[in-house]
């Protein structure tokens, strides 16, 4: 049976990038997003320039890989090529130093494994400033503090 999100706002016209090179991941990461906004996945980099041709992202969900090696340059890269796209970080842990060098370097966010549907929306939402309360976020807080 397939759960379907409901979002706290109308669905905008945000376009998010997942670039991931893990198939799960990136599936898993799509599903999440796909009520919410305009999703695409890429396995690389490149795939994801070619797509931002027509519209350029407003989050982009990198995999922690990509930045392995030339991490600088390659956040550099994609905040030149994908002008005013927000990049979350995928990485196994927030505390992960390569993720916290990206910070440094360029990358707005750090989401955590293990990903979940509210884990990925309140990050993307931060990110695309939508600040509205969902369901969920009103059944964690205590009622006083929802009214």
């Amino acid at each position: 049976m397939r759960t379907r999100f409901e979002p706290s706002h109308p669905i905008a016209t945000d376009r998010i990038f997942v670039v991931e090179s893990d198939e799960v991941i990136r599936s898993a990461l799509q599903f999440i997003l796909e009520d919410h906004s305009e999703t695409c996945g890429f396995t690389s980099l490149d795939q994801a320039f070619a797509k931002a041709a027509d519209r350029t992202p407003d989050v982009v969900l990198l995999g922690i890989g990509f930045v392995h090696g030339n991490g600088e340059s390659t956040l550099a890269e994609i905040a030149k090529r994908l002008p005013g796209a927000k990049i979350l970080i995928v990485a196994n842990s927030v505390n992960d130093p390569l993720a916290i060098a990206s910070l440094q370097w360029g990358a707005h966010e750090v989401m955590g494994k293990p990903i979940t549907f509210d884990s990925v929306h309140c990050k993307v939402d931060a990110l695309l400033g939508h600040h509205d309360l969902s369901p969920t976020m009103l059944g964690l807080m205590p009622l006083s503090a929802a009214w």
